[in-house]
């Protein structure tokens, strides 16, 4: 029988930029943490960033929320983040590992780390990645480093033996925290928990799964049958 929820050790943050449901999801006691980016606030309908953020904030300031630069310029990335940064003291600055121009943001999460900046580095996919961040982030100020096991996983890389090593590599390093970023299906929370990950974001619609953990298989085939029977009686097929 899978482990309740409430059992695990993992943290779960939801994924998403829609107002509403992210209001409704902070009150899950399940539910630790925040996090969006700039492709989910464009798919919300988000307008002004600033605005939005703050609106959000304004009603969650107990959990933490990742928000992320949108700029390609590191001058640009640092002028955000010490914006956002100013925003909460629940505000964790979401910054990409790279720019377009496949330049390392090293020298970025440095500087924002070592003046006190909480970041979430994002977009991680190497091991060398995973070690540089370390290497560049302040031991004494909490970080999050987010890799994309779920995209990984899309390459047929068995994302599994990175984040074992990653969280290794952590040990020494108890404000830093390991994130499990993308997940394509439920079943990669129990994954991401046996991989000894601390967190793992996950959308709105993998998290109305919940329900599901524990579910009779037997009684899960029935209703899938139930399903392809009144479907095809509401479509009216005949042969």
């Amino acid at each position: 029988m899978p482990k309740k929820i409430e059992e695990m050790r993992i943290k779960i943050f939801a994924d998403g930029a829609e107002k509403a449901s992210m209001l409704e999801l902070a009150q899950k006691p399940y539910i630790k943490g925040l996090t969006t980016n700039p492709t989910l606030m464009c798919k919300a309908g988000v307008t002004n960033y600033e605005e939005f953020a703050k609106d959000v904030l304004s009603v969650i300031k107990d959990k933490p929320i990742s928000f992320e630069v949108f700029s390609d310029n590191f001058s640009e990335m640092e002028r955000q983040g010490r914006l956002i940064n100013s925003w909460g003291s629940n505000v964790y600055v979401k910054i990409p590992i790279t720019n377009t121009k496949r330049e390392p943001s090293y020298g970025l999460i440095k500087r924002l780390s070592a003046d006190g900046v909480k970041l979430n580095v994002t977009a991680i996919f190497t091991m060398e990645q995973i070690k540089k961040t370390i290497e560049s982030l302040n031991p004494e100020v909490p970080a999050v480093i987010s890799v994309f096991a779920g995209r990984i996983a899309d390459t047929g890389v068995d994302p599994l033996p990175l984040m074992k090593e990653a969280k290794t590599l952590l040990k020494g390093f108890p404000k830093f925290e390991l994130l499990w970023a993308s997940p394509r299906e439920f079943l990669n929370i129990f994954h991401a928990e046996e991989a000894g990950a601390d967190i793992i974001t996950v959308t709105p619609d993998l998290l109305k799964k919940i329900e599901k953990i524990g579910y009779s298989l037997k009684d899960f085939s029935v209703d899938t049958v139930k399903m392809f029977y009144d479907d095809g009686q509401k479509a009216g097929y005949k042969l």
